[in-house]
């Protein structure tokens, strides 16, 4: 295959056993560790504290890539669709089905919370400038560098590894401008500028592989644009998101018909009225039936003026109201055949609908990407995960079971930086943990702080607060609370599985 896209930095592997580069790339994402290890990783609601089968971050990567995969045969049925995505640089079904599966390698333990919690902890206690994203951890996860004459990484293809860039800036320095400054932003990369973007793809640490992996796309992108491919894997992402999670949140029973159908119906029945209270007093009512719609929607016009529409949001909050608050959630989960067959029939009804409507468009508006949904579906995904904050995020019992796990994080890696500082300790330190603070030394010298935005820059600390990121990230959620419990000195068990040093 001559495709530029499919090149890589270190060359094919004995181990492939498929012809075609990009298929090659799924085979080796699907028998990663890090792929298998989603299994043990929360994608809303874990599944030890739920007691039923919910989803995880890989059956949650298993959908996005069947999403993602449908959304290209779809676009692949029209002439005008394929002409376009060519002149895009492509859009390879194989390409986009690795991206969609290797999106949450980097995700940490607990879900969205553990991504947060990292990353002040990243930031504030270990002194990254960088911080942690999990996208970013992602990339470089499936990034290859060289160390003690040894490959590290996937060494997926150019087209894989730039499908995976949703994001595709660093946090603060790359591009130059970086899109935080620009007006509008780029979705996701607003953020304070001290600190940086709010979301990005990929660490200083793997920008000469981003560049690498771009360059193929150099004169039909612009820098801060995804590919069409990584653009097929977002959409598809927030589909799964939008339908999936609720399919949970019905299941264990945290959603129940009259909260949502009342906050809905009361949005439809006053948004005149609404729509004439001011800010102040709409957020000091906020939890008052219909409130909270209305809040949605005031985001929206303010973040999404490119797309947002009075009449098309009306009839999202109908639609939703009709086939989740009147139809889905009418009757309890109970287990029964009846019930498993309706969640089903909600899913396929939705995810058929939604696929349908995502087309490509050659000009897109800065806070969108080439290939997007049409404006009525995008209402309805927002109204989709509107239902999910407010019903399911907000709730004091998940609060109180995350601040607890905030807390596990945070002892976790203060007991590893604790050990890891220790001189008395550096002989019988996990060897995992060994390899890591000299693969973070091995790429960190090879920079300046000029890379980083600083002045200066104290590579020794940094490696070892990465290493200690990398490590974290890459446990699921019991082996976290297995480590933290050895580290403390509450388990009694010398040797155990819950982690492996």
């Amino acid at each position: 295959m001559n495709d530029p896209r499919a090149q890589r930095l270190f060359g094919g592997s004995p181990g492939d056993i498929a012809g075609s580069p990009f298929r090659a790339d799924r085979d080796r994402i699907v028998a990663s560790p890090f792929f298998a290890r989603l299994a043990g990783v929360t994608q809303v609601i874990s599944p030890g504290g739920s007691g039923l089968l919910v989803h995880n971050r890989l059956t949650h990567s298993l959908k996005v890539a069947s999403v993602a995969r449908g959304i290209v045969e779809q676009l692949g049925s029209s002439p005008e669709s394929r002409t376009l995505l060519d002149k895009l640089g492509g859009c390879d079904p194989d390409v986009v089905e690795a991206a969609a599966l290797a999106h949450d390698l980097g995700h940490p333990p607990f879900g969205h919370l553990g991504e947060h919690v990292l990353d002040r902890l990243a930031r504030e206690r270990l002194g990254l400038p960088d911080g942690f994203e999990g996208n970013a951890q992602s990339y470089r996860i499936v990034t290859s560098t060289q160390i003690r004459g040894a490959t590290i990484g996937l060494d997926l293809t150019a087209a894989v590894r730039a499908a995976l860039l949703k994001y595709p800036w660093t946090r603060r320095t790359y591009p130059d401008p970086h899109p935080m400054h620009m007006h509008p932003t780029p979705r996701g990369a607003g953020g304070d500028p001290a600190v940086g973007s709010g979301k990005f793809g990929a660490y200083v640490t793997e920008l000469a592989d981003v560049r690498q992996a771009r360059a193929p796309f150099a004169g039909r992108l612009a820098d801060w644009q995804q590919t069409a491919e990584a653009s097929v894997m977002d959409t598809a992402d927030d589909i799964a998101y939008a339908i999936h999670d609720l399919e949970d949140f019905h299941r264990v029973g945290v959603l129940q018909q009259g909260s949502v159908a009342t906050e809905l119906i009361a949005w439809l029945r006053d948004f005149d009225a609404l729509r004439n209270l001011g800010d102040t007093q709409l957020r000091a009512t906020g939890r008052r039936p219909g409130r909270s719609v209305e809040l949605l929607r005031r985001t929206l016009v303010a973040k999404d003026s490119w797309i947002y529409d009075d009449d098309a949001f009306a009839a999202a909050v109908a639609h939703v109201r009709t086939e989740l608050a009147d139809g889905l959630l009418a009757a309890p989960f109970d287990g029964s055949i009846d019930a498993e067959q309706a969640v089903a029939r909600f899913s396929a009804r939705w995810t058929r609908r939604l696929i349908d409507a995502v087309h490509v468009r050659p000009d897109p508006p800065v806070r969108s990407g080439h290939v997007l949904l049409a404006s009525a579906q995008w209402h309805e995904v927002q109204v989709l995960k509107f239902i999910h904050h407010r019903f399911v995020l907000e709730r004091p019992d998940l609060a109180l079971h995350q601040r607890g796990q905030a807390r596990l994080l945070a002892s976790l890696v203060e007991a590893l930086h604790a050990w890891l500082t220790d001189p008395g300790e550096e002989a019988r330190l996990p060897r995992r943990l060994y390899d890591l603070v000299e693969l973070a030394e091995a790429e960190t010298v090879e920079l300046s702080p000029a890379d980083y935005g600083l002045d200066r820059m104290d590579v020794p600390a940094m490696a070892r607060g990465r290493a200690i990121v990398d490590f974290v990230a890459a446990l699921t959620d019991g082996q976290a609370s297995g480590l933290l419990d050895a580290l403390s000195g509450r388990s009694r068990q010398l040797w155990t599985d819950a982690f492996v040093l």
